[in-house]
Order: C-alpha cells, then sequence, then structure tokens
C-alpha cells in the first residue's frame, strides 16, 4: 500500500514500524549514545529506536533536541526514517541535518499503523510503502 504525505526532509529509509500514540522529546527522552527511549512513562519506554521508522504524532520539548537527532545520526543509533502527524520545527530540523528521511501529513492516520511492519519512507517524493494491513 502507498501511502501518501509531504516530504519533510530528503531520502529513503527501511524498516520495522515502532509507532508512538504520544509525542517524544529527543531532549532527555531519547538516550543519544544507545538509541533506547528512556522518557519515564512514555508509551514506548525501554523501546530502541535504531534502524526502525519512528511514527508518533509530533515532537515536543527543547531546541536542543534538533541536535540529540543529529548525535543520533553521528553515533549510528538514529531511526531509518520519521514519520509524524503533523512536523514541528524542532524534529524536522533534526531529521534534516541528522540526514533522516521524513514525512508528515500522511493520508493514513498514525493510529491505523501496526507495529513491525516493513515500511519504506521516501521524503522526497513525501511517501511511504507499508506492507500490511491497517488497524
Amino acid at each position: 500500500m502507498l501511502i501518501r504525505g509531504r516530504g519533510i526532509s530528503k531520502g529513503r529509509g527501511e524498516g520495522p514500524l515502532l509507532v508512538s500514540p504520544a509525542p517524544l522529546s529527543f531532549l532527555s527522552g531519547v538516550d543519544p549514545s544507545s538509541g533506547i527511549i528512556v522518557e519515564k512513562g512514555h508509551p514506548l519506554e525501554g523501546a530502541c529506536i535504531e534502524g526502525k521508522v519512528l511514527a508518533f504524532p509530533y515532537g515536543k520539548g527543547s531546541t536542543v533536541g534538533s541536535y540529540v537527532l543529529y548525535a543520533l545520526s553521528r553515533n549510528g543509533h538514529a531511526p531509518a526514517a520519521i514519520v509524524n502527524a503533523e512536523a514541528e520545527s524542532i524534529i524536522a530540523t533534526g531529521a534534516i541535518i541528522g540526514n533522516i528521511p521524513m514525512i508528515d501529513h500522511t493520508d493514513v492516520s498514525l493510529d491505523r499503523l501496526r507495529n513491525g511492519v516493513h515500511v519504506v519512507v521516501d521524503g522526497t517524493a513525501g511517501e511511504m510503502e507499508y506492507d500490511g494491513e491497517l488497524v
């Protein structure tokens, strides 16, 4: 299935989906040395984002979160791609400087996507190939 959206950060990334119903802060929410979500009480607390296509509604927190995404990329622990319902400047900037493909405004709601489904995100075209059933 081809899901269309808006391209934010160019490039292609693929991997299993890791879907969060909650916003995510990269500053103090994700450990840049491991790629593990450490935000207490977050639905994905303890999950590793490395190599996953990370889908979440939007980012929250300080502008330093952009640099955490960049550090994740430099440390080899970045997500393969990011899909947001609504991109905001912190996550978009981090994806761009970290060379992480990113899309938002998908024509399928993120809460219909299943964890673990293999996807390919094309940030240049603003599309995601989804190889599974929707919820």
